[in-house]
């Protein structure tokens, strides 16, 4: 059985926009271009695009074998997903983009795999220069022969090799890659770093917590209803660092910040170094933790034993004085990040905050216990990360990165 690799990738500039695919088809032995599909498709959405460079990649496929086996490469992780089956297709437009590209082959003829959109350059090129096409009036062509003609698309064969040229290959698609990543096949592999894997979704939230203030050192409890100390001069050196790193990164669309001071000057070192502005949004302060504000822990086991105990045992319980409960902080949390979701959804957003709401976020993400905050260590002005999907699906894909602080 002959084996192909589909990789395909679609674009809207606008989202809903102008949009086009491009699809292609790869030799799964020798590593050598088959064939290529691209079309300027008018004005649709980033995953309508893509499930369309599915289905024109697979037809192309189809027509050259249509008993082979097709192993699809795509960086969009929403069509992996969903093809593969593992996540509900729940948009109309998507439904029945997807039961077309199902019917192509025979489900068990066709496995998905998801790759970095840096592996995917010769679709996305296609896509690319369908929408220029788009913009100038006309439809793509190579001026290459033709193949066939399927839903407005034109396929071409890739142009013959002379004898002194060496054989056709993409370091990407060789045999030996197949090969290597045979073995996890249906299987989405996340995404490394934090740029979105897919156009129009997740929403990125990097978490990175502030620097050290004079507190620290001594394990105090600091929260919102305290002296709300400055940063320590170790501090602003952390939160220098922290810049240096997320600027390496070079994917921060958006700063955040909780309203307290420790963290607006942390956001403002990251803010001076990307250019960016903050935006301080009140849901991301720390929990207030009542009477026990600028005591250490063994202060608060010696004089309030009993409400400590319980504080332990029960998520519902406040800290001494009217303090906010690790409940409450999450019902508050759970609300700033659906909003910010909703507000952000596709970008990369820096979120500079505190102990409590780094560790609930993630606790979220994961859907883990409350009790599951206390066996967390989030060091200070360390970086995490969890990334949102349109689904309503959540990756933790990050956690107390201090490399930078090293």
């Amino acid at each position: 059985m002959r084996e192909f690799i589909v990789e395909a990738d679609g674009g809207s500039r606008g989202n809903p926009g102008p949009a086009g695919y491009g699809s292609v088809v790869i030799d799964g032995t020798t590593g050598e271009t088959l064939a290529e599909a691209a079309e300027y498709i008018g004005v649709a959405t980033n995953n309508v695009a893509e499930y369309r460079g599915l289905v024109a990649g697979l037809r192309a496929a189809h027509t050259l074998d249509p008993s082979a086996h097709i192993h699809v490469r795509m960086d969009s992780k929403l069509v992996v997903e969903q093809m593969s089956g593992r996540w509900k297709i729940k948009h109309p437009d998507m439904k029945p983009l997807a039961a077309e590209a199902g019917t192509v082959f025979p489900a068990d003829q066709v496995t998905y795999e998801w790759i970095p959109r840096e592996q995917n350059k010769h679709a996305d090129r296609l896509a690319n220069e369908a929408m220029d096409a788009g913009k100038r009036g006309e439809q793509w062509s190579t001026g290459s022969a033709e193949v066939f003609k399927g839903r407005g698309a034109v396929t071409h064969a890739a142009p013959p090799r002379g004898r002194d040229q060496p054989p056709r290959t993409r370091t990407v698609t060789t045999a030996k890659a197949i090969a290597d990543t045979r073995a996890a096949r249906n299987v989405a592999t996340p995404t490394p770093g934090w740029a979105p894997a897919d156009m129009t979704a997740p929403a990125t939230f990097v978490l990175l917590r502030h620097g050290e203030t004079p507190l620290t050192p001594q394990k105090r409890f600091s929260g919102s209803g305290g002296t709300n100390p400055s940063l320590s001069n170790v501090g602003q050196d952390q939160a220098e660092r922290a810049a240096t790193a997320l600027a390496a990164r070079g994917t921060i669309q958006h700063i955040l910040a909780s309203p307290l001071t420790r963290t607006r000057e942390t956001a403002a070192a990251v803010a001076n170094r990307l250019g960016l502005d903050v935006t301080i949004e009140e849901g991301l302060r720390e929990t207030d933790f009542g009477a026990w504000e600028g005591l250490t822990f063994g202060e608060v086991r010696e004089r309030y034993p009993d409400d400590l105990t319980t504080w332990l045992a029960d998520p519902t319980a406040g800290p001494t004085g009217g303090g906010e409960s690790f409940a409450e902080t999450a019902t508050r949390i759970a609300a700033t990040r659906d909003k910010l979701i909703a507000a952000y959804a596709g970008r990369t957003v820096l979120l500079v905050t505190h102990v409590t709401p780094i560790k609930t976020f993630v606790q979220l993400a994961l859907g883990a216990p409350p009790e599951s905050l206390f066996r967390m260590e989030l060091s200070v002005a360390s970086l995490s990360a969890v990334a949102y999907y349109a689904d309503g699906n959540a990756s933790v894909r990050l956690f107390n990165d201090t490399s930078h602080l090293r």
